[in-house]
């Protein structure tokens, strides 16, 4: 008879950046939990919210499946002695197994004798098994993770209770000092404690006791609740996705609600408003049907209707102060100059053997004019690049950016049109913390592309130079994102210039800097290894295959966007299984090219129109290919490459590559090497695993 299964594990309030993948990890171990047990189940459903990881299992088997396994013994030559008698190698091997010297048979494996025996594992009762479940529990995965008592487990927020029930049956194990039982708790304010007897009636019993396991229920409760305000209101609201992820998992019980905050607080620039109540407060803002931000706002409380006038006006005082406090800034900061935040630049440390942000600002001026002369920018393009370089971090010197650190940038595009700066300049300023993750949005102007990468530049290597490598998760200074963002811009851009000169603009100002402490030996040695893992990581964003980012990027790293585009081309190929033929001739180029260091060709030395005709064909390819490669026309380079595949065939099928007269082997080895190079000067082809996908 099949049994339904719960687990819940109770916690204190889990942060919500948590919440999500501790869920996906508890459901991914259990099934392959199962899997490895041998349990079967009909399905499996998880739940979550900020005090709670549970999940039910239905229709579990009441024991494990029954198997029969073959056994694989020694070869028939050591379990058998000169007269044919079973050996101790044999005898002992059954009886390691439960069986005897008669349930002994043989098969042969790649031209071998061995013997074998076959033996039933007999299923256990699942009850025997379950309280090994706690091993799932304890294994879960969390970003950060703390002690709390005398325990010396650690996990994310201490375990308060745990249900872990079999049918109407508490399933026994304890976890840091917490036994398993039957009894679970509701809503914090809302509940008391809940006895639950029936698995399936889990969902329904936390429901009663005003907490929604079901977290899409509970998204889709609260997007509910904005579509009825809307209405109400006859306003808009804009549901960003990441803050509906992050609210859903703040609360066990949501009651969305409308708030208000004086008229005279929208005088402030939008982005001001909609950080205090997105980022610190987790409001949605409001619109007009016209897109114009209201002096409303959308909250979620953790609860029911009651006393909701209450918690309204608290919110709204809440955010009223947070609003005085961005309006006093706003107006202070403008009392100043530019120049007199420069100044404070001075006195704060970018890192310690690195210097001062004032000194960081003015190595990203010197990188970004350097970028900039090597792409031939006009000059009326440099003269912003540069000024943009040099005012781009005065802003975190503003009282504004002080209090409110997620608007650096964004209120030096603000304060910088405020103080008469070029429009381009200010945009740049914005535009240089970009991108900020590694797949969001890239500047849209080549200015702020250019001070983009210099600023990401200078952080580099610098860190590197100074022995800031990251190692394993721990990356305080984000240097992977900073490199892919780097990669990503030259590749949108297509900046014709390779990503290796592009990073030795750094290392050679550093080179010039004399930094105390900075290894300019360490830099050389740890940048390429580095950068060519972020080539590798960009690549691997756009779905291209392991083998083919190899062959890609184990030389030099050329012009990024040629990169992207020559890896694409191979991806398509790869799994084109009409480019088989000439994926073969190419092969059996570059498998013999190799032979030879040789690429002096002598045509007197053709005895067959086959070889004439190849060698004609190499020097035509090569001339378009050259051509082609130059205007960045990647694609149609390599069907001139193409081109080369029937006269490859010919030439196989008439010539004898390894002739016993040696002037025509080394002749004919010389063109094949001549061709070969040819062929890696698009990819070293070498490195794509062609065969195993035809």
């Amino acid at each position: 008879m099949a049994k339904n299964v719960l687990f819940e594990i109770g916690l204190e309030e889990l942060p919500a950046r948590f919440i999500d993948d501790a869920q996906t990890q508890l459901e991914n171990k259990t099934i392959n939990w199962l899997e490895e047990k041998r349990i079967s189940y009909t399905s499996i459903q998880t739940f979550s919210t900020p005090r709670r990881l549970a999940i039910l299992i239905q229709g579990m088997d009441e024991n494990q499946a029954t198997i029969e396994e073959e056994a694989k013994g020694p070869a028939i030559k050591i379990a058998k002695d000169k007269d044919g008698n079973w050996t101790k190698a044999a005898i002992g091997f059954t009886r390691g197994q439960g069986k005897s010297v008669e349930d002994i048979y043989t098969n042969d494996i790649n031209g071998t004798t061995y013997i074998f025996v076959k033996k039933v594992i007999e299923g256990k009762p699942v009850t025997e098994i379950l309280p090994e479940f706690k091993s799932i529990i304890e294994t879960i995965q969390f970003g950060k993770n703390m002690r709390w008592g005398e325990q010396s487990m650690r996990y994310a927020r201490p375990i308060r209770w745990l249900v872990a029930l079999y049918d109407n049956e508490v399933i026994p194990f304890e976890i840091a000092g917490v036994h398993t039982s039957n009894t679970s708790f509701g809503h914090r304010f809302l509940a008391a404690s809940v006895t639950i007897t029936n698995p399936l009636a889990y969902k329904e019993q936390m429901k009663d006791n005003f907490v929604i396991v079901d977290s899409k229920e509970r998204e889709n409760l609260i997007l509910q609740g904005i579509k009825q305000v809307e209405n109400q209101e006859k306003f808009s609201v804009p549901v960003d996705e990441d803050l509906l992820e992050e609210v859903k998992n703040l609360v066990e019980y949501p009651t969305v609600f409308v708030g208000s905050f004086e008229e005279e607080f929208l005088e402030l620039p939008e982005q001001v408003l909609i950080t205090s109540m997105k980022e610190h407060q987790r409001y949605f803002p409001v619109k007009s049907q016209e897109g114009e931000l209201l002096p409303n706002f959308v909250g979620v409380r953790n609860g029911d209707n009651d006393n909701l006038v209450t918690v309204i006006k608290g919110n709204e005082k809440v955010l009223r102060a947070r609003l005085s406090d961005a309006q006093f800034f706003y107006e202070e900061d403008q009392k100043n100059s530019i120049e007199f935040y420069q100044e404070k630049l001075k006195n704060v440390v970018f890192q310690e053997k690195l210097g001062t942000i004032h000194e960081k600002v003015n190595r990203v001026v010197r990188i970004s004019k350097k970028i900039a002369e090597v792409l031939h920018v006009k000059e009326s393009d440099k003269e912003h690049i540069i000024r943009a370089a040099e005012i781009s971090k005065f802003d975190l010197m503003t009282n504004m950016v002080n209090e409110f650190t997620e608007l650096q940038g964004i209120m030096g595009e603000k304060y910088a049109r405020i103080f008469g700066e070029d429009e381009a300049v200010a945009v740049a300023i914005k535009e240089h913390y970009m991108p900020t993750s590694a797949g969001s949005n890239l500047p849209d102007t080549l200015i702020g592309s250019i001070v983009s990468v210099a600023e990401k530049l200078d952080t580099i290597v610098g860190c590197l130079g100074v022995g800031l490598k990251p190692s394993g998760s721990t990356d305080p200074y984000g240097l992977r994102r900073q490199a892919t963002g780097i990669l990503r811009i030259a590749n949108e851009r297509g900046w014709e210039i390779k990503v290796v000169d592009l990073f030795n603009i750094a290392v050679e100002l550093f080179a010039s800097q004399n930094i105390k402490d900075f290894d300019i030996k360490l830099v050389q040695q740890e940048l390429h290894g580095f950068v060519q893992q972020r080539v590798a990581f960009v690549l691997k964003e756009k779905g291209i295959e392991q083998d083919i980012i190899q062959a890609i990027t184990n030389e030099e790293i050329g012009v990024m966007s040629a990169i992207v585009q020559k890896a694409s081309i191979l991806s398509l190929k790869r799994n084109d299984e009409s480019f088989k033929p000439i994926q073969e001739a190419l092969v059996r180029v570059l498998n013999l090219s190799g032979k030879t260091t040789n690429i002096e060709v002598n045509p007197a030395y053709f005895e067959t129109n086959s070889e004439k005709a190849l060698y004609q064909a190499y020097e035509e390819v090569k001339t378009n290919y050259q051509t082609l490669s130059d205007k960045e026309d990647y694609e149609g380079a390599f069907k001139q490459l193409e081109n080369l595949a029937n006269p490859i065939h010919l030439f196989f099928a008439h010539n004898m590559v390894m002739a016993d007269d040696e002037k025509l082997k080394n002749n004919r080895l010389a063109l094949l090497n001549r061709i070969g190079i040819l062929l890696n000067s698009f990819a070293n082809l070498n490195a794509i695993e062609w065969k195993q996908h035809f």
